[in-house]
């Protein structure tokens, strides 16, 4: 499809037509490290046999993807294949420690089978607390009952809890609000009741006892199951009596005590009440069965009672506390709210994700195993045909462990989770819009889609521009009216990164990541980065000025007719923004064959140069011209771009406003000893 200013900027475009296509495309040796690393960290045997891999234990391509890039940017000054797959290796083996099947009680083994919830946002494991004696007031303990009794000659209760993650189990002592529930052997807090809990103090076993013990919490919630029949009988007898249309003003001065059950719709982000003393709040936004709204109001440290629940889950609260609105501070139009009082308990039905085979598609399995993995063994082929991956409540589709890599022709609506390598061929801020909004159209090698960048206050990704190369993960899709894709990011989303491998530092000098290029390639292979060997040449050609740029995207500022400086990627008024002196350099780069005209600014230049922008605006106009010959013949590993802009119905312009005439840009530099 072709993009033009009336119609969606999203738009995937699977046709390409592009110069320079119909040569045989070569593998890109950073997807091709990515393949042999998930060939090393999560052999074939991690697969179901019979090549459905609905109990696919493997890392995910983009957590492969994610790790390489973030160890890159540890190790600035370059990485070995062996750092690489040590680093992935000593990551996935604590990943697996952590979540994977361990031997634990046989209780726990049982229950496991038809476990299917996903994990809390803040949930710990057992064994993590044991191996750093340490326990954070927000983290939460999803946690099974073990076992339930009195200490020997007092009367205390103490639950013995495991979880599906760990071998150890640990002690908690009962706090008194819940002794009601767990009186042996009829009490609903029994073995085999799964519960969430969370404001836990640990207990070291220096402190006194022979092992970690958890201190009492009044956080804890208690989990039903509707398919069994005592909690069912539970849920109908205690919780279906009462509504919210129930609740009266006589009921609440009378001391009536409400059982409620209702469906979490939401949950907001923390409120801080200034007009209240700096009070602390999160509402919760439930639903009875006959569709009355009420609020549930936690208060300063109760917010973290907010981690245990998760949205369209149901909730079942005994003896809430009820406020009635007009007698109290609440700036509400609703009668009443819930709040949770000294004596409420609660209860929880959780949303549980349905998972949804998705089918791969052809170009998974075009993909799937690298060549280096298939030069290993050339009997290993395609064996997978589908995967099982979670589903919410609105049918979205999470893909953030999906074994391969996804493509622009791989995308449909009601995905999330989606991670993304490709090249940038357009980016710009969003003028007419409320926030900070760019469009970026990225081109893979099977299309080219249009994505929304959110920001929360502005650009914060460095210099990215026409031809770079980048990594997107936390992508969303959807379908719009016009029945269009269009892909979202949001940079405070969780898993959410952006990560720019044209100016990564370590990519010029990790060779297991690139494959070096002939100046002659590039004619043939516009579409890639490239990594070549060179010298600077015709240093009589080399043209050398400074400009301000605008630090946090690295775009060059221009001053406006009305005086102001702005500038000219963000669009912003850059007078209080942090503006800096940078190169703007145009060279000639050459090795044994050929010859290339090349642009750059920024830290690339001043790797070219050798000088900084502040130190070479001190020469004198004579010094700054006779100082590009001092540079002739310097040797330098370069990372090469092509800035042109593709030819496209609609585009704003052929080029960078950087790049003037020049096609190739030099996005890294570093000298050769």
């Amino acid at each position: 499809m072709a993009f033009s200013n009336g119609g969606s900027l999203m738009e995937t475009d699977n046709h390409k037509k592009r110069e320079g296509e119909g040569e045989d495309e070569e593998e890109d040796p950073f997807l091709a490290f990515i393949e042999y690393a998930r060939s090393v960290i999560s052999p074939e045997e991690d697969e179901d046999p019979s090549g459905n891999e609905e109990g696919y234990n493997g890392a995910g391509w983009s957590w492969i993807a994610s790790r390489i890039l973030k160890t890159c940017i540890s190790y600035s000054s370059g990485v070995t294949a062996a750092i690489l797959l040590s680093d992935l290796s000593q990551a996935w083996s604590e990943q697996r420690r952590v979540g994977g099947s361990k031997k634990r009680p046989e209780i726990i083994d049982q229950m496991k089978r038809k476990h299917r919830r996903a994990k809390l946002p803040n949930t710990v494991t057992i064994d993590s607390i044991y191996e750093k004696n340490f326990l954070s007031l927000s983290s939460v303990l999803e946690a099974v009952v073990v076992d339930a009794h009195v200490l020997p000659g007092t009367n205390i209760y103490m639950l013995t809890l495991g979880d599906y993650w760990s071998s150890n189990t640990i002690d908690l002592y009962l706090h008194r609000r819940y002794y009601d529930l767990v009186d042996p052997p009829n009490g609903i807090l029994k073995k085999a009741r799964e519960i969430f809990l969370t404001g836990c103090y640990l207990r070291t076993a220096k402190e006194g006892c022979g092992s970690p013990r958890l201190l009492p919490t009044e956080y804890l919630v208690i989990l039903l199951d509707e398919d069994l029949d005592d909690d069912a009988i539970l849920i109908g007898a205690q919780f279906c009596s009462d509504s919210f249309s129930s609740i009266s003003h006589d009921g609440v001065k009378n001391g009536v005590s409400y059982s409620l059950y209702a469906r979490i719709e939401s949950i907001s982000s923390l409120e801080i009440l200034e007009q209240c003393g700096g009070l602390q709040r999160k509402q919760i936004t439930l639903v009875d069965n006959d569709g009355v709204k009420l609020r549930f109001l936690l208060w300063n440290e109760q917010v973290i009672l907010a981690n245990l629940i998760s949205v369209g889950s149901m909730l079942a609260l005994d003896r809430p506390y009820i406020a009635i609105a007009a007698e109290s501070a609440l700036e509400t139009s609703d009668e009443f709210c819930l709040e949770y009082g000294t004596a409420t308990q609660l209860y929880l039905v959780p949303f549980v994700q349905h998972e949804e085979q998705v089918c791969l598609s052809s170009t998974q399995n075009r993909t799937q195993g690298s060549k280096l993995h298939a030069a290993a063994d050339p009997t290993q082929g395609p064996k997978v045909s589908q995967v099982s991956l979670p589903c919410d409540s609105q049918g979205s589709i999470d893909f953030s462990n999906y074994p391969f890599q996804l493509f622009v022709a791989d995308l449909h609506g009601k995905m999330t989770g989606i991670s993304l390598y490709g090249v940038v061929r357009d980016v710009f801020r969003e003028r007419e819009t409320a926030g900070v909004i760019f469009l970026l159209k990225l081109e893979d090698s099977t299309g080219s889609i249009w994505a929304k960048l959110h920001f929360s206050q502005s650009w914060s990704l460095g210099r990215v521009s026409v031809g770079h190369t980048a990594y997107i993960s936390g992508l969303t899709c959807s379908k719009t009216k016009q029945d269009r894709f269009e892909l979202s990011w949001c940079e405070t989303d969780d898993g959410a990164s952006f990560i720019n491998l044209s100016c990564l530092p370590a990519l010029v000098n990790s060779s297991c990541l690139h494959k070096l290029s002939r100046l002659s390639d590039l004619s043939s292979r516009r579409n890639s980065m490239h990594i070549c060997r060179v010298w600077i040449d015709q240093v009589d050609h080399c043209h050398v000025t400074t400009r301000f740029s605008h630090a946090p995207c690295g775009h060059f500022v221009k001053e406006m007719p009305s005086g102001a400086v702005e500038c000219s990627f963000c669009h912003c008024d850059c007078d209080s923004e942090v503006v800096m002196r940078a190169f703007y350099l145009k060279l000639t780069l050459a090795d044994k064959n050929t010859k290339i005209f090349a642009w750059c600014t920024g830290q690339t230049a001043m790797e070219l140069l050798q000088i900084s922008p502040d130190e070479f605006y001190e020469l004198s106009e004579d010094e700054q011209v006779m100082y590009p010959s001092s540079l002739e013949n310097e040797r330098f590993i370069v990372a090469l771009v092509n800035c042109k802009r593709l030819a496209v119905h609609g585009s704003r312009d052929s080029q960078t406003p950087e790049a003037d005439a020049v096609s190739w840009e030099i996005t890294r530099a570093l000298k050769c000893e």
